[in-house]
């Protein structure tokens, strides 16, 4: 079966979705490559929300969390925000050790994520 690559960003309610497509986020040159389209959407669109699918995802490299701190340091320069969905517990302790737990917000899945009005 082939590995699928990249991302796919797709729009909700307003609400730019960032999908990753790989079970495995290691290839520098992919999550390279998928840093420079999210780089791009931002530019165009200018969302003030996005958010980052992990679904699909069982494991990353660190260079994901790069990406995502660039994310967001590119949003909070208009008050834009990302939060993170769908991520598997064992993910998500990477994110517990690193502290950045305490900078993303994350929900359970895409729809409670696309849904949430960010008034709490």
């Amino acid at each position: 079966m082939e590995e699928k690559e990249g991302i796919e960003i797709t729009t909700e309610n307003d609400v730019a979705v960032v999908s990753f497509k790989a079970t495995s986020m290691s290839n520098i040159e992919s999550i390279t490559e998928a840093n420079e389209q999210i780089d791009k959407f931002i530019e165009t669109n200018l969302p003030k929300k996005i958010i980052v699918d992990f679904s699909e995802v069982k494991f990353f490299s660190s260079q994901v969390l790069g990406t995502l701190l660039e994310i967001r340091a590119r949003l909070k320069e208009y008050n834009g925000q990302v939060v993170i969905s769908s991520i598997n517990p064992q993910l998500y302790r990477v994110f517990r050790i690193t502290n950045l737990d305490k900078i993303f917000k994350f929900f359970p899945d895409k729809e409670s994520a696309v849904n949430d009005t960010g008034n709490d």
